[in-house]
């Protein structure tokens, strides 16, 4: 008998939303991670825009995927409790020289069936982003375009899907993937695992895996991409995303507020070897820098807060890989999920479960839960809501995180939840706490004890990320 009716490898954004989606369904399912937490690789490091879709090719997966998550973003962040915001976008162009392509750039999201495209003149778009630089010509301006906190929805996806019944396995690096007369054997770094049918959304690792069971062979290249991130005091530079027009490695070096008051920078595109190549350079930082000035006048540079870098899982053709392999039947490939990968995961997960429903037959439930409640935030309460809290649980009256105004109760809550966190940046995904301007300077200790009391754990056990990132390393 087989352990799973599906296994999905990988929890970042596109393999939670494709547990959520599969767990409507009566079946068990389980989502194998190599690391501590979900949303630990490319999901975690991304510009957070929900695209509006008129950058794909027309006909496209790709095109059809991002429209359609688009659309369903909205309700979704209503179901499941996540930041989202609709700000729209404006594509700059320079001169008039490329008119042309941005004229394009128009008739493509038109024929990708994005609604309310239009190309403004210079007044026009200053007249919307006064920051804009004074030597633009014109602008493509996609009102359906939004920001989204990709740590908000890639926890909310993934806490939902452990409420319908979706088993997560964190620290099990799949090994090996085996095909047998029934289904798919997969060695783990903790045990084996039989399943009828494999979800691939391994990221920048799913060729790997897709090459050890089909003769069809495919090809990732980690696209690495640095940021910028600035303090909230930049926060409202703009009010819009602001795009250059895309070229061959994507759409170039954006600036954007974000859903949680910041301003971000990036990314740049350089290809490299390594899949865990997420280290920023000092050329890619400067080309932030130097191209987002292009289109934005009077950056405030000197509030950069800290700068990161994230992986894009670029497949050869371009394009995203979602269908079940010819020659590996049962093995459904959710590869090439790069940029607008974040924008299009609702419909990715929803492909996915048609895919793997209509293989197994699988019934829909009827107990199946909707929505899911987040983090409490104190914040959004009147006065006198926050004191009644405050008097049933003290806890929310003790601030941790003076940056972000996180309290005690907040990061209880972060740990108690389902896939609670178990570590430092577990609690910075799920309630910001160290995200702020001191980076965690003053937080970093006191949200260790919290961790450490409620695990429980000693100091020494307490790792930034997981893994080898213990943080205290002996006892005097």
């Amino acid at each position: 008998m087989l352990d799973y009716d599906v296994v999905v490898i990988g929890a970042g954004v596109s393999g939670s939303a494709c547990a959520r989606e599969l767990s409507r369904f009566q079946a068990k399912i389980c989502v194998l991670e190599k690391e501590e937490d979900v949303c630990c690789q490319t999901s975690k490091a991304n510009s957070g825009i929900v695209h509006a879709g008129f950058d794909a090719a027309p006909g496209s997966l790709m095109a059809r995927l991002n429209v359609r998550g688009n659309q369903m973003m909205g309700s979704l962040s209503e179901d499941l409790d996540f930041p989202y915001r609709q700000t729209g976008a404006l594509v700059i162009c320079q001169n008039v020289e490329d008119m042309p392509n941005l004229q394009a750039l128009y008739e493509r999201g038109v024929a990708n069936g994005v609604e309310g495209l239009c190309i403004l003149d210079k007044e026009q778009a200053l007249a919307m982003e006064p920051n804009l630089t004074g030597n633009m010509y014109a602008a493509l301006y996609a009102p359906t375009s939004g920001i989204v906190c990709p740590f908000g929805l890639n926890i909310a996806l993934a806490e939902n899907a452990c409420a319908n019944g979706v088993e997560f396995r964190f620290y099990t690096e799949v090994l090996d993937i085996q095909k047998q007369d029934k289904g798919f054997l997969l060695h783990t770094s903790q045990g084996d695992y039989t399943a009828a049918c494999v979800v691939n959304a391994a990221g920048v690792y799913a060729d790997v895996f897709h090459n050890m069971v089909s003769g069809q062979k495919i090809h990732i290249t980690p696209r690495r991409g640095d940021y910028c991130l600035l303090d909230k005091s930049a926060g409202k530079h703009v009010e819009r995303t602001i795009f250059s027009l895309p070229n061959r490695y994507g759409k170039g070096v954006l600036v954007t507020p974000t859903v949680h008051g910041n301003l971000l920078l990036g990314p740049t595109a350089v290809d490299i070897d390594d899949k865990e190549g997420t280290n920023t350079t000092r050329e890619g930082l400067d080309l932030v820098l130097k191209k987002a000035g292009e289109n934005v006048r009077d950056l405030p540079l000197r509030q950069v807060i800290t700068s990161f870098a994230g992986l894009r899982a670029h497949e050869d053709g371009h394009e995203f890989i979602i269908r079940e392999v010819s020659d590996a039947e049962g093995f459904v490939d959710c590869a090439g999920i790069e940029s607008p990968g974040l924008s299009s995961c609702p419909a990715i997960g929803e492909m996915v479960a048609k895919i793997v429903q209509k293989k197994l037959g699988l019934y829909p439930k009827e107990d199946f839960i909707k929505t899911r409640k987040g983090i409490l935030d104190p914040k959004t309460l009147s006065m006198e809501e926050r004191n009644a809290l405050i008097l049933q649980n003290p806890a929310y009256g003790n601030i941790i995180c003076r940056c972000e105004m996180i309290t005690e109760g907040e990061i209880l809550d972060a740990i108690s939840r389902p896939l609670g966190a178990k570590s430092l940046d577990g609690i910075k995904r799920r309630t910001r706490a160290g995200m702020g301007r001191c980076q965690s300077g003053f937080c970093a200790p006191r949200t260790m004890e919290i961790l450490a009391r409620s695990l429980p754990a000693g100091m020494e056990e307490i790792t930034k990320s997981g893994k080898a990132s213990g943080i205290v390393v002996g006892k005097k």
